[in-house]
């Protein structure tokens, strides 16, 4: 049974949906699921925008087979080298003995190192600002490297005013019926999944966003169609704006996030009486969370959004709890900066944490480190009540 939907009156959407996956790349949780978009163009020459995952190779032929009705596609437009996208190339190729492929030239190369199936006599070559007539359409092709992998390209549709733009403003979720962005509520239900689908999938990628949203700038883009998540055709300054401070790691609300490792719950206690103590100085919106149990992806999401932030954490073998360290160091490899932390620590007899914290925060780039420390020593005596106050203070001074 096919299932698509119309785009535009010659673009359809013949993508597919997976909900049984349970980790994207097979690491990061997608409760529900996540989208493959894949889009026919039917013009005099029919082009088809990138294909879909292996998983749903059965429905993706379904569709295209329902759409073309008989058809066949001239053009296989490859934005995307990543198995979730590129899977069917060779299975289209054999479906369809005159289709070329459009690449660029790392495209090319990445698919000889895919597939074992010649292309020879059945490429366009593509570079920047080229453009692809299909009839009533004019497809003109934009680099993104590393927008985020480095053959990255985009494609703008002259005619109905498309920006296809590969991974670029993704979001994970599976589609249910409503493609586009004004048929569901984006804010309430989809951008937390579109935060954490940026901050960990692209997000190490800011200078190469910049410079695609660049060139978006001067296009006039009435609908953006990614690969994967909801089409956008109605508020798009909306999303690119949220993409625009994303990619400049300016967080998105003033807010403190405190994010902690405990082992018996005394390092949790602390946190709980700090939360409590900015609440009454009158900061709102806290967010705590707890490293051992919040995906790291989750909490990368977070630190995306949040101005302000706490660390606290047990030592633990003379250095940082496990968790606590793995996040921090995702936190480097994403390219995090722009933000203002405290570091708490805790240790029963040489607590260490906070030092080694510092230094890793201090190997990220624009990150203002609080002067003020708070190290515990088990437990938070109701003594050092004054000394919780001053440290609460630092954070609301810096806010």
């Amino acid at each position: 049974m096919q299932s698509t939907r119309k785009v535009t009156e010659d673009i359809r959407w013949v993508g597919c949906n997976d909900r049984r996956l349970a980790l994207f790349e097979n690491l990061f949780p997608i409760p529900r699921g996540v989208s493959y978009n894949s889009y026919l163009i039917m013009d005099e020459k029919v082009t088809l925008m990138d294909t879909v995952d292996a998983s749903v190779t059965h429905q993706f032929i379904e569709n295209l087979d329902y759409t073309l009705e008989g058809r066949s596609i001239d053009y296989l437009v490859i934005q995307h080298m990543e198995p979730d996208h590129c899977a069917n190339i060779e299975e289209l190729m054999r479906r369809y003995p005159n289709m070329e492929v459009v690449a660029n030239q790392k495209t090319m190369q990445m698919i000889g190192q895919f597939f074992d199936i010649s292309t020879e006599g059945r490429t366009v070559l593509v570079k920047e600002g080229d453009e692809l007539n299909t009839g009533s359409h004019t497809l003109r092709f934009l680099m993104a490297p590393m927008v985020h992998w480095p053959e990255v390209m985009v494609t703008y549709d002259e005619k109905d005013k498309v920006l296809f733009s590969a991974d670029a403003f993704g979001t994970f979720g599976a589609l249910n019926g409503n493609i586009f962005n004004d048929e569901i509520d984006f804010e309430k239900d989809w951008l937390w999944d579109a935060r954490r689908y940026y901050a960990n999938i692209v997000g190490k990628y800011g200078l190469q966003v910049q410079a695609l949203l660049k060139k978006a700038t001067a296009l006039d883009i009435r609908m953006i169609c990614s690969l994967h998540g909801p089409i956008w055709r109605t508020d798009l300054s909306y999303f690119i704006d949220k993409y625009d401070k994303w990619s400049k790691y300016e967080p998105e609300d003033q807010e403190v996030a405190i994010i902690y490792g405990s082992i018996y719950g005394n390092t949790e206690q602390a946190v709980n009486a700090l939360a409590l103590r900015l609440a009454e100085k009158g900061v709102k919106n806290i967010s705590v969370y707890d490293v051992s149990t919040v995906h790291v992806s989750d909490l990368i999401a977070e630190i995306f959004r949040c101005s302000h932030l706490v660390f606290a954490c047990s030592t633990y073998n003379g250095g940082i709890y496990p968790p606590m360290e793995n996040l921090l160091a995702d936190m480097k490899a994403l390219s995090v900066k722009k933000r203002t932390v405290a570091v708490m620590d805790n240790g029963t007899w040489a607590p260490s944490a906070g030092k080694q914290m510092i230094k890793m925060l201090e190997e990220m780039k624009d990150m203002t480190i609080l002067d003020m420390q708070l190290s515990i020593k088990s437990t938070l005596k109701q003594e050092r009540a004054e000394e919780l106050a001053a440290f609460a203070q630092q954070i609301v001074d810096a806010m």
